[in-house]
């Protein structure tokens, strides 16, 4: 059996309802994973993520966890879920984005990257076969190819030659698979011109794997180019296998990528904002912070089911906020990541019922934006 199954898919567009099952566990889709860069998402437990938000799966930063505590040690401590004490899926990057992210500290060249670690300064090397190598001694479910993170603004020739490079390294990342308990992802890049995007998904496809990520968004090049993207190729990609969003995004986006076709998505602003006093809510944003809710006795949102508003005032949570209590990230990440997760609940029945255009206009007429 395919470790992928279409179970729905909306009658009048591309929105579809999956299952993905992995070593540690079935995953319905349209999912949300929290971000859990070093192998915790922060401020909260993993009983947390499955009790109170419910979370299916986690991703974890490959790049990050090779610095430290190094994969060599979490291997011999049992792999990533027995470290974390995570037994549902995980999801590793490959690496690739954290890398372009240095910028100035890095060195590319065919056979892999050069970096500087923002640690201690200490040189390091990331290949197409050192990372797979790594991800595996992870032990995750869900693996991705090493690519080249095609920076933004790019010229046609910079996002050409990105993509082609992506394309030999990711020849060499499925060569150098050792496992076979695992999923191995693809990432199609080719930043906003069309015509490289596609190339990079036929070169992508011609490679084989197990799924197909859209890489290289979120980069700065803004929604409506991120739309663009995303709404040509989310159904291009190869149907009978999960279709991956990199690194997305705002609940908007998400409703408007699983109506493209796409099933997977991570980003960290559910837990970053809510470090930060900001809390997701069904009629737009909300930040904490404001005066307003110092006597407010209403929860964060009525509509939500989070143990936050089940047991706590706005009054309270911008009380926590204020005095800088470690409890005020707690409650607010709880909220947040219960919030998206239960926004790919409704996506997933709507998706079944025949109803996600409805359930889609419903949401967004009623959703004010963060612009």
């Amino acid at each position: 059996m395919s470790a992928f199954q279409i179970i729905n898919k909306e009658p009048d567009g591309y929105a579809r309802r999956g299952r993905i099952t992995t070593a540690h566990g079935v995953i319905e889709t349209p999912c949300f994973m929290p971000v859990g860069t070093k192998a915790t998402v922060k401020g909260l437990t993993p009983k947390q993520l499955e009790d109170e938000v419910e979370a299916q799966i986690v991703l974890a930063n490959t790049y990050h966890l090779f610095l430290r505590p190094g994969h060599d040690l979490i291997k011999k401590l049992g792999g990533v879920h027995k470290f974390m004490g995570w037994t549902r899926p995980i999801l590793t990057d490959s690496g690739g984005f954290q890398v372009f992210s240095l910028s100035s500290l890095r060195r590319i060249d065919e056979e892999g990257v050069t970096f500087r670690s923002p640690i201690d300064g200490s040189s390091h090397r990331l290949t197409p076969e050192s990372s797979i190598a790594i991800q595996e001694a992870l032990g995750a479910d869900i693996i991705m190819a090493f690519d080249e993170c095609t920076p933004y603004p790019a010229t046609s020739k910079q996002a050409l030659d990105s993509l082609e490079l992506t394309a030999r390294w990711a020849e060499r990342s499925k060569q150098a698979r050792k496992r076979s308990d695992n999923l191995l992802f693809g990432i199609v890049q080719g930043s906003t011109f069309p015509e490289l995007r596609r190339l990079s998904l036929e070169k992508t496809v011609a490679v084989g794997f197990d799924g197909y990520a859209l890489g290289g968004l979120s980069v700065g090049e803004g929604s409506a180019a991120m739309y663009d993207v995303v709404n040509e190729f989310g159904s291009q990609m190869p149907e009978a296998s999960p279709r991956y969003l990199m690194g997305v995004g705002t609940p908007e986006d998400l409703l408007i990528a699983v109506d493209a076709g796409l099933d997977m998505f991570d980003c960290v602003m559910p837990t970053r904002n809510a470090r930060n006093g900001m809390y997701f809510t069904s009629h737009g944003p909300l930040s904490i912070k404001q005066a307003r809710f110092s006597e407010d006795p209403e929860p964060i949102d009525a509509s939500c089911d989070c143990y936050t508003c089940r047991n706590f005032s706005r009054a309270y949570l911008r009380h926590l906020f204020m005095a800088k209590e470690i409890l005020s990230s707690v409650l607010a990440t709880i909220h947040n990541l219960r919030f998206y997760n239960q926004l790919m609940a409704g996506m997933r029945k709507a998706i079944s019922c025949g109803e996600f255009q409805q359930f889609k206009g419903a949401f967004l007429a009623d959703y004010k934006s963060l612009g």
